[in-house]
């Protein structure tokens, strides 16, 4: 297996998530504690939360847990669905079971760094930016025109990480037909799907339109319980979810059987959690409306249309890198720059940094962020004042001679 280069994302969160005081980067929604979940749980949920056992589960997942998620979807039933210990485990063994070294797979950027750097571990790829000048629209003709006759995977993530971009429903549906006409396989990341702020721009799930898509979901995001490291694959092609199947047997095998358990109170009550997440993105944007529009010279923002990150744009002479490493050092406040976003398939903006608006109270964050802004500009423009003091001084110095 060839070595992967490091996880440039995840090594800088290693290194920040848990020190930093404040994480205006977050990439999930607000999680709940286990109590507040068990509240939720009906007393048939709650009676078997009470009563499991804790020996294996089944590779595939708890049968009432597949059921659930199937509920989620408008055309598929509980055999169209394989659980993972996570949406990353689900990629990755996506990716071994659809391509080999012959075959060409086509990647949308920016992304979460492992969409591509797997499937190039693998065979050659090819991908396709989303535009930002444009809103980080979607060019479906540069993707169809980048099909090969060995193209096998068109792997996408919409809502997108990290720039909060949906397609239009007309563009999502012609991307669905051209794999589908191709004799593709698209692979569609939707871990964000259902905190939209206009539930006009919600997408239907590529498994619900095609048969031979995968839909990629998990608890992680949308719903803010990324500790029960539950996620799944939903296609109705059910020879290929065996294939998936054996490729877990070498990894996760199955999941814990108290997340699972968990992930099915979870999904009963998905409304509840899914509706608190959108009211707390849409109590937040406002708030980070409000920060960008105070420093207007330095930052480009818009609001992310789906999931709970945005892009947005630095403008100020430092540079986003900088920014970013002296923010989190000084004031404790942490982003993730653009660094972290390179692709190896297209170039991506070096300007941006990904901010999260899906956690509760950012208010303190973002005061901590503008107070640090503003001691800089004023650290900034005190030699100016100091350098007309001192040629003010020698004036009347020479004057006075």
């Amino acid at each position: 297996m060839p070595t992967l280069p490091e996880f440039r994302l995840e090594s800088y969160f290693s290194r920040w998530e848990f020190v930093a005081k404040y994480h205006l980067t977050a990439s999930d929604a607000q999680t709940v504690s286990k109590a507040e979940l068990l509240a939720m749980a009906s007393p048939e949920d709650r009676e078997r939360w009470e009563g499991m056992d804790l020996s294996y589960s089944e590779t595939y997942g708890l049968p009432a847990l597949r059921a659930a998620i199937a509920d989620t979807y408008e055309n598929l039933e509980a055999e169209d669905v394989l659980c993972f210990a996570g949406a990353e485990e689900a990629l990755n063994l996506a990716m071994h079971v659809l391509l080999d070294a012959d075959d060409h797979a086509i990647v949308v950027t920016p992304n979460y760094q492992a969409a591509e750097t797997i499937p190039l571990s693998i065979c050659e790829v090819t991908g396709i930016a989303l535009d930002p000048s444009d809103g980080w629209s979607l060019d479906v003709d540069a993707l169809e025109r980048a099909i090969r006759p060995n193209t096998k995977v068109i792997s996408v993530n919409f809502p997108n990480n990290p720039t909060g971009t949906i397609p239009g429903r007309r563009t999502w549906e012609r991307l669905v037909r051209l794999a589908e006409d191709h004799g593709i396989r698209l692979f569609s990341d939707e871990v964000y799907r259902g905190v939209e702020l206009d539930a006009e721009t919600t997408l239907p799930q590529a498994a619900d339109l095609s048969a031979g898509a995968l839909s990629l979901n998990v608890l992680s995001k949308a719903y803010g319980l990324g500790g029960l490291r539950i996620g799944w694959i939903a296609c109705r092609d059910r020879t290929l979810l065996r294939r998936l199947e054996r490729a877990k047997h070498y990894a996760s095998i199955c999941n814990s059987t108290v997340s699972e358990v968990l992930a099915l109170i979870a999904l009963h009550c998905r409304e509840s959690l899914l509706d608190r997440n959108r009211r707390i993105i849409a109590a937040n944007v406002p708030r980070f409306d409000a920060f960008f529009a105070a420093f207007p010279d330095l930052f480009e923002w818009q609001p992310p249309k789906g999931g709970c990150v945005t892009f947005p744009r630095y403008l100020g002479a430092d540079g986003v890198e900088a920014m970013c490493a002296d923010l989190v050092a000084e004031a404790g406040v942490l982003l993730l720059p653009a660094s972290l976003y390179v692709s190896e398939l297209t170039p991506v903006p070096t300007d941006r940094f990904r901010v999260g608006v899906g956690r509760k109270d950012p208010q303190e964050a973002l005061e901590v962020w503008a107070s640090w802004i503003e001691r800089r500009q004023q650290q900034q423009a005190r030699p100016a004042a100091c350098f007309r003091a001192a040629i003010s001084s020698a004036s009347t110095v020479n004057t006075a001679a």
